[in-house]
């Protein structure tokens, strides 16, 4: 089903999101502190909220359930890639050691060069799209190897020991303090003005985003081809990021299937990208350059439900499991301690009773 956005709707949508991030920044700039979990929790909650506003208004305005059903697919796509974002950001503030009072404006300037980044690549992708219809191949066979890579245990610990690449080679032209002065970028030493570690921590957050931006992109443009609706999913996904993560802290541990349920998205949509190259078909060596009738379509609400089940299932699977070890590890804590108050060690695999023990 087709839909036409109205350009006016497009303007205004943009203005006021772009408030509405300014009016957040200068917050966290005139009031640097950490957010308590309520605090997170009602940030949470209005950013979600109002994403399920836009999606109304969407759908009053053009009068369609696609673009509605679009806008969510696509936002609850880049939300599941954006909290496998936050593992990494988690691993760069532990690495550089990064004060948690400052880790607001840190999280806030790497969420504007998430938006800038992507939407550079968003311009870029609707470009080739609009001018090459076999580039959905590429994007499909992208998206099936990046499912492949986020299967792997250990992928976050790779991207930050390549981070961390980045920031040995920054470290042989600049001159960097041992300490942080607050959230400046540039100190005084012994007379001399140098850059912060926090120069450093920058530069790791904005080389995430980038990996981050050249994997998500693909996959909401397997959702939808409007840039305005890509754009605006991406907005409100990272909108929250900041206030998730203070909010999810150490729960982002124990969602440890969590990256089973992203690469499965990817995949997912991979192979509905693949489908639809099928049916805009140009290449002459395929089917002689003719549309393929026969590959299936993937509606949109197919791709919605598909999203959802996928997340629902990494996370409760993660929860249940969590809470297995938890129970487990409470179990073997108490048998240690009754151990230790009958002064027996608190071995496992103790010998049964009548076992010879010559």
């Amino acid at each position: 089903m087709t839909f036409e956005i109205p350009v006016w709707f497009e303007v205004g949508a943009l203005i006021v999101l772009t408030l509405i991030l300014i009016a957040d920044l200068l917050i966290i700039f005139k009031r640097p502190h950490i957010p308590s979990i309520k605090e997170a929790t009602l940030w949470v909650v209005f950013y979600v909220g109002l994403a399920l506003v836009f999606a109304v208004v969407l759908f009053w305005v053009t009068g369609s359930t696609d673009a509605m059903g679009q806008f969510i697919a696509g936002w609850l796509t880049e939300y599941s890639l954006s909290v496998d974002n936050l593992f990494v950001f988690v691993l760069i503030m532990a690495q550089f050691a990064v004060p948690r009072r400052y880790q607001q404006e840190v999280l806030m300037v790497g969420i504007i060069i998430a938006l800038i980044l992507r939407a550079i690549f968003i311009m870029l992708g609707a470009a080739l799209i609009e001018s090459f219809s076999w580039i959905f191949y590429l994007f499909g066979a992208f998206l099936v190897f990046t499912a492949w890579r986020q299967a792997f245990p250990g992928k976050h610990e790779d991207d930050a020991q390549a981070e961390a690449g980045i920031v040995r080679f920054t470290r042989r032209f600049i001159d960097v303090s041992d300490s942080y002065d607050g959230s400046k970028i540039r100190t005084v030493v012994n007379g001399k003005k140098i850059f912060t570690p926090m120069i450093l921590v920058f530069l790791a957050i904005g080389f995430t985003d980038l990996i981050f931006a050249i994997d998500s992109i693909p996959a909401i443009f397997g959702i939808t081809q409007s840039p305005f609706i890509v754009f605006t999913a991406n907005l409100f996904a990272l909108m929250g990021l900041r206030q998730l993560y203070f909010l999810l802290g150490g729960l982002l541990d124990r969602l440890k299937y969590l990256h089973y349920g992203i690469a499965f998205i990817l995949a997912f949509i991979g192979l509905k990208l693949f489908f639809h190259a099928l049916h805009v078909n140009e290449l002459p060596f395929i089917n002689n350059g003719e549309p393929v009738d026969w590959a299936p379509e993937i509606g949109t609400w197919m791709s919605l439900v598909v999203i959802i089940a996928a997340m629902a299932v990494a996370t409760i699977a993660s929860l249940v499991s969590s809470r297995r070890e938890k129970k487990a590890m409470g179990a073997d804590a108490a048998a240690a301690a009754v151990a230790d108050e009958k002064g027996t060690p608190p071995t496992v695999d103790q010998p049964a009773a009548g076992d010879d023990h010559r």
